[in-house]
């Protein structure tokens, strides 16, 4: 088997903003309830959309244990906000007498839109018609300090916690009809707190049962930004926005693809797992996962003997686009072709990517492997916030990828084709 990635060591402060996200999606994700915000709307996301799917994806639809959180299992269990189709966002911005909001409370809307509308348009070839709403234009001010809530890494509904949500409801209550909408996203004023390299508060609450209600529906998916995602390279203008991406990568039942290492097991190839600097899209698997892909567009490979599949860039819409090899009932090997298109800015080696999906891990634990064709390189990007040494994972025309004690090969032909030989059945 291809040796795993070597891990890379990261600065003490961006280790512990990484590790307070994990620590607050693994809080969160612990329930599942409601999966929207409207109830009876045509337009209403009713949970995962469906997945495009044939008898022969069957061996391919890992599942994970009823006990992990966020798992990476196919279809995504009930309780997150549709995918595809229009999903209404609701969006209003905050602040407090200890952090008054500086400027134009649409000043700090446009830091994400309509950036995240149009990378998600992007990423979904167009299939999620994401529609950022703003009844409430102005600053939304809290009738308590920042201070006062308590609020230091975003703990999911403790008392503090709580207390915000039903202030915030009672606030824009006068204006917001909360069962009209999908999601929620809050854009809380970036002076309150400390800044995202120091400690990150942004966090998701997906489909938690113990959400507080509003208009008679728990707001039970909403993504809570905080200070401004700066990675100092000048580029925030530019990239800044990738948080909330990520975020609602969450409500729609997406895990965290990072360690407390930082993007050591998937690198720069999943927004799931670094979202600060250049920006990238999604791996196929979620792709699939999210319902963006047809059955057609993906290749099951259980069968004993040797086969070739082909593949289209995965920025590219239409064609091929995932060849799956599982492995049991809750892993498998998954391979797509990535190059510098769409939100693949950060591709600085085009090929074939290889990597393990685990149904059967936590997210912020790692349920996804990227594999290293070449490993110990230092990589192939000196982008800032880009996991460098995965940077050139993928394999190229020519090489390899093994797994001897499952008896598994895939060989990257020419022209993006791709043979994968099993010694047994899948």
């Amino acid at each position: 088997m291809q040796p795993q990635p070597r891990r890379r060591r990261i600065s003490p402060r961006r280790l512990a903003a990484l590790a307070s996200v994990a620590a607050l999606t693994l809080a969160v994700c612990t329930s599942a309830g409601n999966g929207h915000l409207s109830p009876g709307t045509s337009t209403a996301g009713a949970g995962p959309s469906a997945l495009s799917r044939t008898s022969a994806h069957g061996p391919c639809m890992i599942t994970g244990d009823g006990e992990v959180q966020m798992s990476e299992g196919i279809p995504t269990t009930p309780g997150y906000t549709r995918s595809t189709g229009t999903v209404r966002a609701l969006t209003l911005m905050i602040d407090f007498s200890d952090a008054p909001g500086d400027g134009d409370a649409l000043d700090r809307y446009r830091e994400f839109f309509p950036q995240t509308r149009e990378w998600f348009t992007t990423s979904s070839y167009g299939r999620l018609d994401y529609r950022p709403e703003l009844p409430v234009p102005d600053w939304l001010r809290m009738p308590k300090s920042f201070r006062a809530y308590g609020i230091e890494r975003g703990a999911p509904f403790d008392p503090g916690y709580r207390e915000l949500v039903h202030d915030i409801v009672a606030e824009a209550d006068p204006d917001v009809d909360f069962q009209s909408y999908d999601l929620l996203n809050i854009l809380v004023t970036p002076n309150a707190g400390p800044a995202a390299l120091d400690t990150v508060l942004s966090v998701t609450f997906a489909g938690n049962k113990e959400a507080p209600s509003a208009d008679g529906v728990a707001v039970a998916n909403a993504s809570f930004v905080y200070s401004r995602q700066d990675d100092g390279s000048g580029s925030y203008d530019r990239t800044g926005y990738r948080v909330l991406p990520h975020e609602n990568g969450h409500v729609f039942g997406l895990p965290d693809l990072y360690t407390a290492e930082g993007g050591g097991a998937v690198g720069h190839w999943d927004i799931m797992s670094e979202d600060w600097g250049a920006n990238n899209d999604l791996l196929a698997w979620h792709k699939w996962k999210l319902g963006w892909l047809d059955a057609s567009q993906v290749g099951c490979a259980t069968g004993k003997g040797t086969r070739e599949y082909p593949l289209t860039p995965l920025a590219r819409a239409g064609g091929p686009k995932l060849v799956f090899i599982p492995l049991n009932a809750h892993s498998g090997y998954a391979v797509e072709l990535r190059t510098r298109a769409g939100n693949d800015e950060a591709v600085c080696r085009p090929g074939v990517l290889i990597y393990r999906v685990d149904a059967d891990v936590d997210t912020g634990m790692g349920p996804i492997t990227v594999y290293d064709s070449t490993r110990d390189s230092g990589g192939c990007t000196r982008a800032p916030n880009v996991h460098a040494e995965l940077s050139d994972a993928t394999f190229t025309p020519g090489q390899s990828f093994v797994d001897r004690r499952k008896g598994i090969r895939v060989k990257v032909l020419p022209t993006h084709r791709v043979e994968v030989t099993r010694t047994s059945q899948g």
